[in-house]
């Protein structure tokens, strides 16, 4: 490994590991991946992330209302898990208020281009919801 950027050479390990574990793995892209996990129903949503864990705690709707903004704020660079997190956050039953609000509150702590990019996403799952 080099000492002049260590993180440079962690990186080409992490990728040379990734290759010899599965060489598709080389092109890979998580483009589209949210598309293989179906949306879980709204009870079982509240079973294992809402007052089933605790029923005194937050409920589904307002954990993943949680994490779409703890995602918004890292940026809007985990697309593939805002897609995921946008629906199952509507199959919870937020909003498309709701979820806007969410998303824009995120941009005091983000920024406005990750707060951009985050209602683009959420957008474009929820047109795609609408139309279905």
């Amino acid at each position: 490994m080099s000492d002049d950027n260590p993180f440079a050479a962690m990186m080409k390990m992490g990728q040379d590991w990734a290759k010899q574990m599965n060489p598709a793995l080389e092109s890979f892209t998580p483009k589209g991946f949210e598309a293989m996990w179906p949306t879980m129903p709204q009870e079982a949503m509240e079973m294992w992330f809402g007052k089933g864990i605790n029923p005194e705690g937050l409920d589904a709707k307002t954990r993943l209302l949680l994490t779409l903004m703890g995602l918004t704020i890292m940026g809007a660079q985990a697309e593939s898990q805002i897609r995921l997190t946008v629906r199952h956050v509507s199959e919870a039953g937020a909003t498309k208020q709701e979820i806007a609000e969410t998303i824009a509150q995120a941009a005091v702590f983000g920024g406005v281009p990750a707060m951009t990019k985050a209602m683009e996403i959420a957008t474009d799952v929820l047109d795609k919801d609408d139309d279905a």
